[in-house]
């Protein structure tokens, strides 16, 4: 077989804009695939904060597009990957985050904005942009992109499709009225294609019409087939279980490894673990924490959100603040959270420490100086703070659920190979058992050296998450090839 053509259609990507894990994916699974012979190119939203950091664009010579769109090329920074960005003025020329307004609310016309992108990708996708690049593969990545294998599907002829679940808690819904607004096909409001009690779904058209469905953890390939991780459409990925697979993320080494790492103060390798404190004391510093080597320091670097398990923190706080520990967080969301964690900071000024909003440089440096993340997540699809963690030799303490047990080992069944901690339950208890485990670890040197040495050891790079997609790829693109021949 020739060289496959990926198309990889995303709602933001690193380094150009970025609002979680979706970013670092889509930053880094296309050049890997590149590297492994598939001819990869990236469709992007042209946002304003993308196309200002884009060194050279070029516009296209296009016919004449819907909602008079018009197609950018450039290179993915860092890379030789060509990236399109559909650059439609009145949807994407704004200030603000690709679904939020400055003030957190989202975007009002959220899904006139992605049917737009969705439309031209359709168009893209099928060789009608005077691109001459008709691609073998569509990847089509959460809700932003789910009505472009429902529309693909009304297709004679067409690419396979891939759909990837990154977070099923975010499904794009939207009112019967809008969806008359939006002009769609009106048998796509259909409960077996993109309606959804009453409202119109944009990623059930992903769910309901890619040849394939992917999760980015096998762990949560299966949670997402349950009443609790399923959200009401569980019912409809136990039907598409054949057609369903989990390939845990991975993560890239070239901008994730504490020894070249030019984001952090000293660098530091397994075998030249100095630094790494060094670091420690830097990041104290930074924190307004007192510089102590001897006690262990947690962080944690995320959405403030249920989710990701803040209130269990927080009901946890009054017990941890008695431990001998430090605490520095960074992260923004729900206000209610961010209150009582600044509130609790202020209270113990010397053992918590709270930053509230998103600092790319200040993470890398949390993962290089902490000894310990912190990540009790209700559930994680895959996560990827817990990978970057193993790299940078800092212990994360996780709730087993999805990416998490699927890359993490716990230290109780198997010290030997371990990696990190679980927590017994979602619930503050466990966070407060895991935290004193962790803290008697840390007071036992040897033992503590070795888990930071095994931690460090693991490989979750990139290529082996690319092999797996290419392989999916070949195997999809062959039963649709025989499905359109019969």
């Amino acid at each position: 077989m020739p060289d496959l053509k990926i198309l990889f259609i995303t709602s933001e990507i690193f380094p150009l804009i970025k609002t979680g894990g979706l970013a670092d994916v889509s930053a880094g699974l296309p050049p890997a695939l590149s590297k492994l012979g598939a001819e990869t190119r990236i469709l992007l939203p042209a946002y304003l904060p993308a196309v200002q950091k884009m060194k050279s664009l070029k516009t296209l010579d296009t016919p004449r597009l819907a909602h008079d769109a018009t197609i950018l090329e450039g290179k993915l920074p860092g890379t030789k990957l060509t990236i399109w960005l559909v650059d439609i003025p009145k949807y994407f020329t704004r200030i603000g985050n690709p679904y939020t307004t400055e003030e957190g609310n989202d975007w009002p016309d959220n899904a006139q904005r992605f049917t737009a992108f969705n439309q031209i990708a359709l168009e893209i996708s099928q060789n009608r942009a005077n691109l001459d690049w008709p691609p073998d593969i569509v990847h089509c990545n959460d809700w932003q992109t789910g009505l472009i294998p429902a529309l693909l599907a009304k297709e004679v002829t067409r690419p396979a499709t891939i759909f990837t679940i990154h977070n099923l808690a975010y499904m794009g819904l939207f009112s019967w009225n809008t969806f008359e607004e939006l002009g769609l096909p009106h048998d796509l409001w259909d409960m077996d294609k993109m309606e959804f009690h009453g409202q119109f779904a944009f990623i059930k058209g992903g769910l309901s019409a890619a040849d394939h469905i992917t999760t980015v953890s096998p762990t949560y390939a299966q949670e997402v087939q349950t009443s609790e991780f399923g959200y009401g459409l569980e019912g409809l990925l136990q039907a598409r279980s054949h057609q369903m697979s989990g390939i845990l993320n991975g993560i890239d080494h070239t901008l994730w490894n504490p020894a070249t790492d030019k984001l952090i103060d000293h660098n530091y390798s397994k075998t030249k673990l100095s630094s790494k404190l060094k670091n420690k004391t830097s990041l104290q510093t930074h924190f307004a924490l007192p510089p102590k080597k001897a006690i262990p320091l947690l962080v944690t670097v995320g959405r403030i959100v249920e989710q990701k398990g803040y209130d269990l923190l927080i009901k946890a706080l009054p017990e941890l603040m008695l431990m001998d520990i430090q605490i520095a967080l960074l992260g923004s969301g729900d206000k209610y959270l961010e209150t009582q964690l600044i509130a609790a900071a202020q209270e113990h000024p010397e053992k918590l420490s709270v930053r509230i909003g998103y600092d790319e440089v200040l993470a890398h440096k949390m993962e290089a100086g902490a000894d310990v993340f912190l990540m009790p997540s209700k559930f994680e699809p895959c996560g990827l703070n817990q990978l970057y963690s193993l790299k940078y030799g800092t212990i994360p303490i996780v709730n087993p659920v999805g990416g998490l047990a699927d890359s993490i080992i716990d230290i109780k069944p198997n010290p030997a190979k371990a990696t990190g901690i679980y927590l017994t339950q979602s619930s503050p208890e466990a966070l407060i058992q895991a935290v004193e485990t962790t803290v008697n670890l840390f007071h036992n040197p040897p033992q503590w050296q070795k888990l930071i040495k095994t931690a460090m050891s693991q490989d979750f790079s990139w290529k082996n998450s690319a092999k797996q997609y290419l392989t999916l790829y070949k195997t999809v693109l062959k039963n649709r090839q025989s499905t359109a021949n019969k």
